[in-house]
């Protein structure tokens, strides 16, 4: 498991950055209706960003390990919404993060070779 992760290191690590730019993208873009183009810009300029990350993130790993780590991306959405939008995490959505956490834990370790 630590061999798959030595090995697609540089490539999970910008993925995580990559999953942390699109979800503050995407907080962005929705709060943008109550602030502005300002916001809106701001929201793509994130996501735009974390597209890049994540373009470049392929280079430094297997494309097995790193796409699934997009999912990341639905775990780091609930976190901000209940944080900034103070949105409720409900049983399922907890079983759902937990569920997507252990698959990405089992692929990036996973990795044969």
């Amino acid at each position: 498991m630590t061999e798959s992760f030595q090995k697609n290191k540089k490539g999970i690590l910008l993925m995580l950055v990559s999953s942390i730019c699109v979800c503050i993208g995407q907080l962005r873009c929705k709060l943008s209706a109550k602030e502005g183009i300002r916001g809106l810009l701001a929201g793509l300029a994130f996501y735009g960003g974390g597209a890049m990350v994540m373009i470049l993130a392929y280079r430094f790993g297997k494309l097995s390990v790193l796409q699934p780590m997009l999912s990341l991306n639905y775990v780091l959405s609930i976190l901000l919404a209940a944080v900034v939008l103070k949105e409720e995490i409900t049983l399922l959505k907890c079983a759902g993060v937990l569920i997507i956490i252990a698959g990405v834990i089992l692929i990036a370790g996973g990795d044969e070779e």
